[in-house]
């Protein structure tokens, strides 16, 4: 199974607006018994999410998954610091690039593989308004095309 399959979860699609993508890593996600729950459920949030690298392991901030409602008082921090499970390799390669300046670490996607609640996360750099502008036109581009196309179809 490639990379950012299985059940999709949640997506953080201003992302790839606001970052160039340059290598992705799978990583797991330590989660407590309300969360895993939560999660499956689809109530979880990646909007302001940001990957953080601290004493050699790399955690998960300001990801939201919301309280599980039959939880109770057992029920988790919504916004609580997670931590992320990668290989040491993997977390070495994270820390050499993300010291070079304007890197990143972004979360892209969570999703269920096999079972396991997965992140997928991005190294990334950032974009400068005059990339995210060029993007617009092509994304805009590209729906006039489709657009056109579709019409000549009906024909």
């Amino acid at each position: 199974m490639p990379k950012g399959e299985g059940q999709l979860i949640a997506q953080n699609k201003k992302a790839r607006f606001d970052y160039f993508i340059e290598e992705t890593f799978e990583a797991g996600i330590v989660l407590q018994g309300t969360e895993i729950k939560s999660v499956r459920k689809g109530r979880m949030n990646l909007k302001d999410a940001f990957a953080k690298i601290h004493n050699g392991e790399i955690f998960l901030w300001n990801a939201h998954i919301s309280p599980y409602e039959q939880g109770n008082r057992y029920n988790h921090d919504p916004l609580r610091v997670r931590k992320l499970l990668l290989h040491k390799k993997q977390i070495n390669t994270l820390i050499g690039k993300s010291k070079e300046q304007g890197y990143s670490i972004v979360p892209l996607k969570v999703y269920i593989k096999d079972g396991y609640a997965k992140v997928l996360i991005g190294l990334a750099k950032g974009k400068k308004n005059y990339d995210k502008r060029e993007d617009l036109k092509k994304k805009e581009a590209k729906r006039e095309m489709e657009k056109v196309f579709k019409a000549k179809n009906q024909w």
